[in-house]
């Protein structure tokens, strides 16, 4: 048996011998947490719903093609490979919207070429940043962002900028985990960018 399939079934026997061993209530926890989470997802449920919608709405009406084109020319100049530009737009709307352009981006050009690894050192450094907005936001109901967008998404242009320099600097010829190095290093410079713009702000 593999050691994944023990972790959730350990995890849970944990959690309730540890409750059980400082008198808690487990059964009357279980259900009022889960009464937590349902309130949850009624308050953000609209704002993902909408967020999707608009989302799917992008990619089949054809403006994400149609604006990658527009700023390929651009995207060149600056040294980010036109053809990541569907990746640029999705990402900090959708994850999932964003791995498929990925995968798609892979299958075209193969894992191992230079808008491949371009496109998986942005995916794994950057963020959905209007769809956690959404989540957290809304689950906390917090109807005014003030700089939190402005911030995320400057954090996120420095990630692929910086994605795009570091895969034509020193990945060439690299192994996937020098990829996954560059992943955790730019995830955490990306921390970095966000929290100065915040401080350029204030």
């Amino acid at each position: 048996m593999a050691l994944s399939t023990l972790i959730v079934p350990v995890l849970l026997t944990f959690t309730a011998c540890f409750a059980l061993g400082k008198r808690v209530d487990v059964y009357s926890a279980l259900t009022k947490g889960a009464e937590e989470g349902l309130t949850v997802l009624l308050h953000i449920l609209p704002s993902l719903i909408a967020l999707l919608s608009a989302v799917y709405m992008f990619r089949a009406s054809g403006a994400m093609e149609a604006l990658g084109a527009l700023l390929a020319p651009a995207l060149d100049k600056i040294g980010i490979p036109a053809e990541t530009a569907p990746l640029l737009f999705i990402r900090p709307i959708s994850g999932s919207g964003a791995l498929a352009v990925g995968s798609e981006i892979m299958d075209s050009y193969g894992v191992d070429s230079y808008v491949g690894r371009v496109a998986a050192v942005m995916l794994g450094s950057s963020e959905t940043t209007f769809y956690t907005v959404a989540v957290y936001y809304g689950a906390a109901g917090i109807t005014k962002t003030r700089y939190t967008i402005p911030a995320a998404l400057c954090a996120d242009v420095v990630m692929f900028l910086a994605s795009a320099f570091f895969v034509r600097l020193l990945m060439k010829g690299k192994g996937a985990a020098a990829g996954s190095s560059f992943s955790f290093i730019l995830l955490f410079s990306r921390g970095c960018a966000g929290r100065i713009f915040l401080s350029a702000r204030r």
